[in-house]
């Protein structure tokens, strides 16, 4: 949405969101009303006592709460994602202390839906973990870390995911701390938690094989890091193709069948796609550092660039790394498969850009 394009047009929005959101919480905190002497509202869920009676015009009045109560939890569910995502595409693009109100907003909406000592905070604390890393407040970022920590600690139900993402957390608070024995045992942690939500091959498990790739580059292992980058772009390069594959065999009809033009798409939403171009242009850059001795892993990285900013209708960027990606391929004098493959990816974006008559 363009709201994530302007920081002070994300916290206006959010205002008047959060207002609204605001006015429907007070009509329906619980324990509070009482309908007609012996009925009375439990709790948010609408619950009423067994011995209630609500004839006529009082159970219309019941009825208009528990629409205003799911209106309130739809709200504030929205709310929590919104921020959420905001907060994280800020953070992948280096932009941590925009980040912080919108992970403030998310941490505050949580806790009116969930209450304070629910594991629902618990994203919420990692995102100003990581804002306050980005900053340089290294202690600050401990202290959201151990009352995420704490957090999981207490709670029974606690979900893979979430022990992936603190686990994530913890690792890069100690390669801030530069104890990377310790960042290696929590970043292992993560992806296996990662592996056992989503798979060993999914884009939301590639981050932990990042953040430990980046340990061994730093250490100098680089042979280690190589085969974790290589890992990382592969999974970039099934996800991104599969989408890739799926769009151009569509693009070969130009329409579909409503008439209407196919519209590129990643799969993604604005966080996810801010990730993959911070992971995929730093493995870039190391690549392009040795690109004389392994062109072909150059190469390769440049056309999943080309291929998720084609995706994500930015065809002048797909344009510029298909053009990087040719002339490297001629100037290294790989075979005619590859640098065919490279045409056909620009004639496509060229395609894109034209008008269909």
């Amino acid at each position: 949405m363009s709201a994530l394009d302007s920081t002070a047009h994300f916290h206006a929005l959010l205002q008047f969101r959060g207002r609204t959101a605001a006015c429907l919480l007070v009509l329906s905190q619980p324990n509070t009303t009482n309908w007609a002497g012996k009925s009375k509202i439990k709790g948010s869920a609408g619950l009423v006592s067994s011995e209630a009676s609500l004839p006529g015009l009082q159970m219309a009045a019941f009825l208009w709460y528990l629409h205003v109560v799911l209106c309130v939890q739809a709200s504030l569910k929205y709310l929590i994602e919104f921020c959420y995502t905001v907060a994280q595409k800020y953070l992948f693009e280096g932009k941590h202390e925009d980040a912080v109100p919108a992970a403030l907003h998310s941490l505050r909406f949580r806790v009116n839906l969930h209450g304070l000592s629910s594991v629902e905070l618990v994203p919420a604390y990692l995102l100003l973990a990581e804002a306050s890393l980005g900053l340089g407040r290294i202690i600050q970022a401990e202290e959201y870390l151990f009352q995420a920590q704490w957090t999981v600690l207490k709670s029974t139900d606690c979900s893979n995911a979430t022990h992936s993402l603190l686990h994530r957390n913890l690792g890069l608070l100690y390669i801030a701390k530069k104890n990377y024995e310790e960042a290696r045992y929590h970043l292992a942690n993560d992806i296996y938690f990662a592996s056992c939500a989503f798979g060993t091959e999914d884009i939301r498990t590639s981050g932990g094989y990042f953040h430990l790739a980046n340990i061994f580059y730093d250490l100098k292992k680089l042979d280690l890091a190589d085969t974790l980058y290589t890992k990382v772009s592969e999974i970039w390069h099934a996800y991104l193709n599969n989408h890739y594959q799926v769009l151009s065999q569509a693009h070969t009809q130009q329409v579909d069948l409503l008439g209407k033009l196919f519209e590129n798409d990643t799969g993604l939403d604005e966080a996810q796609e801010a990730e993959a171009i911070r992971i995929l242009t730093s493995i870039l850059n190391i690549r392009e550092s040795t690109s004389d001795k392994a062109p072909q892993k150059t190469i390769f990285v440049l056309k999943i660039l080309v291929m998720l900013y084609y995706l994500m209708m930015n065809s002048s960027k797909a344009q510029e790394y298909g053009m990087r990606a040719l002339s490297l391929a001629k100037e290294q004098q790989l075979d005619v498969h590859e640098q065919s493959a490279i045409q056909e990816l620009l004639s496509l974006i060229s395609t894109e850009d034209r008008p269909i008559t």
